[in-house]
């Protein structure tokens, strides 16, 4: 498969010739980009992180450096995962079957996880499969997500629970209307920027 001229991939990376990659992404050493991953324009994916086979990648993505994304994960256009982070893609993980076989890909059902528009994974956090992180959530670093996280919550722990919310800038406020009260306010500027 041919690649926009633009992308740059370290010669330590391993990308699958069917992953596609959008233009100015950059690959660093050592990722490893399996069969069929798509990952959009303007991404940044960090030495020795691992995007698995099918896995989608928005645009503007940063995965830092030894975050893993499995089977099943989508991230939508504007998600920072950080160093270290990891989604799973099996709620009971097992090596074997009851009866001792070695477990193939027919004995497992994927899970799926969604993370929206410009959320951002701490570094170290492990997000449990099948859960859908909202837009411009954030989780702590070193959290276990269990469940899904609403549009603009703050969570953490373990597992992780909500404790506020942010901004769309990442601003820590105490209420949903305080978001809502900032987004209005940017939109307002953003507005009055254009007309200029």
């Amino acid at each position: 498969m041919s690649r926009p001229a633009s992308v740059r991939i370290h010669p330590t990376a391993d990308v699958s010739a069917s992953a596609q990659i959008g233009e100015r992404t950059s690959i660093w050493n050592q990722a490893q980009i399996r069969e069929r991953a798509r990952i959009g324009a303007d991404c940044n994916v960090g030495k020795d992180a691992y995007v698995d086979f099918d896995v989608v990648v928005g645009d503007r993505c940063k995965v830092q450096n030894g975050a893993l994304l499995y089977h099943g994960v989508t991230l939508e256009n504007g998600v920072f995962v950080g160093p270290g982070a990891i989604f799973t893609n099996d709620r009971v993980p097992r090596a074997i079957n009851a009866d001792g076989s070695i477990k193939g890909t027919e004995d497992w059902t994927v899970g799926k996880t969604h993370v929206r528009e410009g959320a951002s994974i701490g570094a170290g956090a492990v997000v449990i499969t099948g859960v859908t992180i909202g837009r411009f959530a954030m989780v702590g670093a070193g959290s276990v997500v269990t469940r899904d996280v609403d549009d603009y919550q703050l969570v953490f722990g373990n597992p992780a629970r909500v404790h506020g919310w942010v901004t769309a800038s990442g601003e820590r406020v105490s209420s949903r209307s305080e978001v809502d009260r900032a987004h209005a306010a940017q939109t307002r500027t953003s507005d009055e920027e254009s007309a200029q």
